[in-house]
């Protein structure tokens, strides 16, 4: 589903460069839970940045279901996002001029699927992230958890073939984190989603079928451990 190759991204730092990414290679099969791990400042969300086509690499490419994103032009990858992709970030990034069910509504609409037929859709998923009883309510009064599970539907509302999440947990209590946890991998995985995650969770690593870590610019195999001690570094933990 997924294949990245030779991934480079380098940045100027005053009179000198600084490689984030340089030459990542990695794959993901359709259907898999990945968790990428790393210190802060690693390059994680610039290697999401890069696979979503937000962001475009100085060399290499990305691949998502045969096509190459690196390769097409910033309307193509901006349609491609919008039909092939959902996204759920650590700060929700929810509309709160529209209700609960219209943030959720909003990626259907926008991939031609209108009235009654979008209305349905975002209360079957709404109902599955258990807010079958808000569909109506202002986001802005919301918890913490119930505003990352509307961002969760959100995410999956158009059935995209691939999620990616950067820090889904990160702002979240550990009881509620757990929770928003069970529900997001319940649904990627009854979905056969792939999931790509940028995590410093230790528990939402040991759930993932896989863990990368994101090393001097380059994806090498971690472990749920790696992804604790970097939590520890940062006070995550």
């Amino acid at each position: 589903m997924i294949v990245i190759r030779q991934l480079c991204r380098r940045f100027s730092e005053g009179a000198g460069v600084h490689r984030v990414l340089d030459g990542a290679n990695a794959s993901f099969p359709a259907g898999e839970v990945a968790a990428i791990v790393g210190r802060s400042g690693s390059g994680k969300s610039t290697l999401l940045n890069l696979v979503s086509g937000i962001d475009r690499p100085d060399s290499g490419e990305v691949e998502i279901g045969g096509r190459i994103v690196t390769s097409m032009g910033e309307p193509e990858r901006t349609l491609f996002r919008r039909a092939h992709l959902g996204f759920v970030y650590q700060f929700f990034n929810l509309i709160p001029t529209l209700d609960v069910e219209e943030n959720v509504r909003l990626p259907l609409e926008l991939n031609g699927i209108r009235g009654a037929a979008a209305r349905r859709r975002s209360a079957a998923i709404l109902a599955d992230m258990g807010l079958a009883d808000r569909l109506h309510s202002a986001v802005d009064r919301l918890s913490g958890g119930e505003q990352q599970r509307v961002a969760i539907a959100r995410a999956l509302a158009h059935e995209p073939p691939v999620v990616l999440a950067d820090e889904p947990t990160g702002n979240l209590d550990e009881e509620t984190a757990s929770q928003v946890l069970r529900l997001l991998l319940a649904l990627t995985r009854s979905r056969r989603t792939t999931l790509i995650v940028v995590t410093h969770d230790p528990s939402l690593a040991r759930s993932a079928d896989r863990v990368l870590e994101l090393r001097d610019g380059k994806l090498v195999a971690g472990d749920a451990g790696t992804a604790r001690a970097h939590a520890r570094r940062t006070g995550m933990s």
